[in-house]
């Protein structure tokens, strides 16, 4: 464990650049954190979405996902009213009930950030999603059992893919055994 005192080493608006002893990684500014919304509605289709990510140089298949407390309207916002702001925004569908499954870290040996996944309940289309002003997020419904071959299609079309999306392959990949 380092006892090195923590370094800023850059600060933008939205992220650090920090250093402790030999370490370089990455926080997001103001403790903000995200939320990551697995949504599977009642005949077993998955919500992803498209959208093209700046570090990645090209689009990426993602669950959706944003920040939570990063709109300074929002003061004091939870990561379940955040899950449900983004789930409407990206993908037009809203949820009756987000249940949190836990606090997890994407890639620790390089960033800090956190975020809170949730599983959403009781969905319900109420607008078009696509996101934001210029976000131009393209949402997928896909059934579960066409996943894998979904994803696939996705990496051939040179589509980057999320991580996460390995927890709704895991049952294939380990039954693979």
């Amino acid at each position: 464990m380092s006892e090195e005192p923590e370094q800023i080493v850059w600060a933008g608006k939205f992220i650090t650049a920090k250093v402790r002893g030999k370490w370089e990684y990455v926080a997001r500014s103001r403790g903000i954190r995200a939320a990551v919304i697995l949504a599977i509605d009642e005949e077993d289709h998955v919500l992803l979405v498209e959208q093209y990510r700046v570090p990645l140089g090209k689009a990426c298949l993602e669950l959706p996902a944003g920040l939570v407390g990063d709109d300074d309207s929002l003061p004091g916002e939870d990561a379940a009213a955040a899950a449900n702001r983004e789930l409407i925004e990206e993908t037009g569908y809203s949820a009756s009930r987000m249940e949190v499954l836990g606090e997890f870290f994407s890639s620790p040996g390089m960033v800090s950030e956190s975020f809170t996944m949730l599983r959403a309940h009781g969905l319900e289309q109420v607008g078009p999603g696509g996101g934001t002003d210029g976000e131009d997020i393209t949402v997928h419904r896909v059934p579960l059992a066409e996943l894998p071959a979904f994803i696939e299609s996705a990496r051939k079309r040179g589509l980057g893919i999320d991580v996460r999306l390995l927890m709704l392959l895991g049952p294939g990949i380990l039954g693979g055994r």
